[in-house]
C-alpha cells in the first residue's frame, strides 16, 4: 500500500514551501517542525551530499484536535505525529513535489475504532490541501 499522496506543482521550490504552508494552515494544520534535509545533509555529509538531495524539508504537520483524539484513542501513536508533509525539487527540476503522508497507513497499525475515525478526518483534510495545490500545478499520483 502506498503511504503518501503526491502532487507535482509548476512552482520553484520556495514558492511550493510557502503555498503548502498555506493550503495546510487553510486545513487547520499548524508546522510544529521543520527539517531542511539539504541544509542537515550539508552539515554533516558535506555539500555533494547536499546538491545530489536536491531541495528537500520535511514539514512536521499537526492539526490540534485530530491529535489529541488520536492520542486519547492510543497514547503510543505519538510516535507516528506529526503528520509530515514533504516538499522537495531535484536539482535541476522546474517543478517541485509534495508528499503527504496517508493517514489510512495509522488505521493499519491500529484496531481502535477513534483512531480510524481521526485518519479519516485526516485524510479528507490532507485530500483537500493538495486538491488546493492543484490550482497552482499540475500532475497527482
Amino acid at each position: 500500500m502506498p503511504y503518501t499522496r503526491s502532487l507535482t506543482v509548476r512552482l520553484p521550490y520556495a514558492q511550493a514551501v510557502e503555498h503548502t504552508r498555506e493550503a495546510l494552515a487553510a486545513q487547520g494544520f499548524g508546522i510544529l517542525s521543520e527539517i531542511d534535509v539539504k541544509a542537515t545533509f550539508e552539515k554533516k555529509l558535506g555539500k555533494e551530499s547536499a546538491g545530489a538531495l536536491g531541495d528537500y524539508v520535511i514539514l512536521g504537520a499537526c492539526n490540534p484536535q485530530l491529535a489529541s483524539k488520536a492520542l486519547a484513542a492510543e497514547p503510543q501513536l505519538g510516535a507516528l505525529l506529526p503528520c509530515n508533509v514533504v516538499v522537495r525539487r531535484g536539482i535541476d527540476d522546474d517543478e517541485s513535489i509534495i508528499d503527504a503522508v496517508d493517514p489510512q497507513t495509522l488505521v493499519q497499525l491500529s484496531g481502535a475504532a477513534q483512531v480510524r475515525e481521526v485518519a479519516d478526518d485526516a485524510d479528507v483534510r490532507l485530500r483537500a490541501m493538495m486538491a488546493s495545490l492543484e490550482n497552482v500545478g499540475t500532475s497527482t499520483t
